[in-house]
């Protein structure tokens, strides 16, 4: 029998809350770690292009608002393969997993050519946005670097989610940290060109990324055919042609949660387009803030993507009420995390904005926009939560629709309105969009806090 199914046996027994905290770390916190050490190879791009120079700064803030985005709508939709599979070792059936494998393959094939066409086109973009030409020339050879390890990245998170859906969180842990040891020294080289090598900028921090993106997708390969569990399900044998039903079930649980994340990203994304007209002191302060508090947030989504797999486990092997407790441990657990890292940032928002830049006038505002992030830890712990867990249960149309409304309808609006005019108060700048996003992220919670209660009854 495949061990992990054993361990679903073990998991779906009705807990304690501190059992079921135990269990809920046990899968979260090595995701958290993969999720830290990821993020932390853009915290890593955007300190280095910073102490580089200014203008290299504001080229990777503006190529990240750019690929991100076009990565997270991606990585979204191959996330489906984690509940999908998830399900299916829950109810001990891990051999039909493969189908879910080979038809998400076809779909990271053709994401792939969409995200790297998009990605060498990006130039009549920041025409439009009016980023100044130096600025603009830099950071379209910034996007076109990372696209080449685009496919890596997409092929990389759809073996990655596959795993997770087993309850297996180590080796995306493993594979992030080697990726964050690799990124460090490939950035300077490539930076500041050494060894023999041209002197990149914020450039290099590009073809880092995308050497890395190739490096981490090797490693998975391996991974996957050496582990005695993957090779008893053979998982890239008997090759599955496209199949239609598959592929658009796949699609019904995936596309949702693509666009949803696109959505709530895209949204940090349109506010550093919006601000490129202020200049790059302006999009440097949102960069930093954007940068320590996607860092924060990780631990959170850690726990939600836990509870994805934790919930999918339990549902496919027919406890309903065991995954309702797992539901509200999970967010027992994001709000306290919430507690710690809203303090953090309260009491040194100043030390944190000074660990990317020692410009005092990007320091300023950025430590004013941190103490802002520090009040929506809570909205954004509950929202991220609630949308793991109804991943679990398949739900993901409606949760899309109402974090459309909160974030597009609701919370840029009122960003944009308080940011970049004079009709409520003087214009505020950075300041008006990220209390905005406060007000956005807060509606979001309670309406998809409201969507898990009565799904999950």
């Amino acid at each position: 029998m495949f061990t992990t199914t054993s361990n679903i046996r073990k998991w779906s027994k009705p807990l304690k809350t501190l059992s079921e905290i135990k269990v809920i770390l046990a899968l979260g916190l090595p995701i958290a770690i993969a999720q830290i050490a990821q993020t932390s190879m853009g915290f890593v791009d955007t300190l280095m292009a910073g102490r580089y120079d200014s203008t290299d700064l504001a080229a990777v803030s503006l190529g990240s608002s750019i690929w991100l985005p076009v990565f997270i709508a991606s990585q979204g939709i191959l996330i489906a393969t984690t509940p999908l599979v998830a399900h299916l070792v829950g109810a001990d059936r891990p051999e039909e997993t493969q189908k879910t494998l080979h038809q998400g393959t076809i779909i990271s094939l053709i994401l792939t050519v969409l995200a790297m066409a998009l990605l060498h086109n990006c130039m009549p973009i920041l025409m439009a946005m009016n980023v100044e030409p130096e600025l603009a020339n830099l950071t379209d050879q910034y996007l076109k670097a990372v696209s080449w390890g685009f496919p890596a990245l997409l092929f990389y998170q759809l073996i990655r989610s596959y795993i997770e859906g087993f309850g297996k969180t180590q080796p995306a842990m493993k594979i992030a940290i080697l990726g964050l040891i690799c990124n460090i020294p490939l950035n300077y080289v490539l930076i500041y060109g050494r060894f023999g090598l041209p002197e990149l900028g914020g450039v290099g921090c590009g073809w880092a990324t995308a050497i890395v993106m190739w490096i981490m997708l090797f490693v998975a390969v391996v991974y996957i055919l050496k582990t005695p569990d993957f090779k008893e399900l053979k998982p890239f044998s008997r090759w599955q042609t496209p199949q239609l039903t598959a592929l658009a079930n796949y699609l019904k649980l995936g596309l949702p949660i693509g666009v949803s994340l696109l959505v709530e990203v895209s949204m940090f994304s349109v506010i550093a387009l919006l601000l490129a007209d202020l200049g790059e002191i302006m999009i440097a302060s949102h960069q930093i803030t954007l940068s320590f508090t996607g860092l924060v947030f990780m631990l959170p989504l850690s726990i939600s993507m836990a509870l994805t797999i934790r919930v999918g486990h339990q549902l496919g092997y027919g406890l309903p009420q065991a995954a309702r407790f797992s539901a509200k441990t999970g967010l027992l657990i994001t709000l306290t995390i919430a507690i710690f890292s809203s303090s953090l940032m309260a009491l040194f928002a100043a030390e944190i904005a000074d660990l990317y830049t020692t410009d005092t006038r990007i320091l300023d505002i950025a430590a004013s926009l941190i103490l802002i992030a520090a009040l929506f830890q809570f909205s954004d712990a509950i929202q991220i939560t609630c949308s793991g867990t109804l991943r679990g249960y398949k739900d993901t149309l409606i949760p899309l629709l109402m974090v459309f409304i909160a974030y597009w309808l609701i919370g840029l609006p009122t960003g944009f309105v308080l940011g970049k005019t004079d009709i409520l108060v003087p214009a505020m700048g950075p300041k008006g969009f990220w209390i905005g996003l406060l007000i956005g992220l807060s509606i979001g919670a309670i309406l998809l806090l409201s969507r898990l209660h009565w799904k999950s009854r």
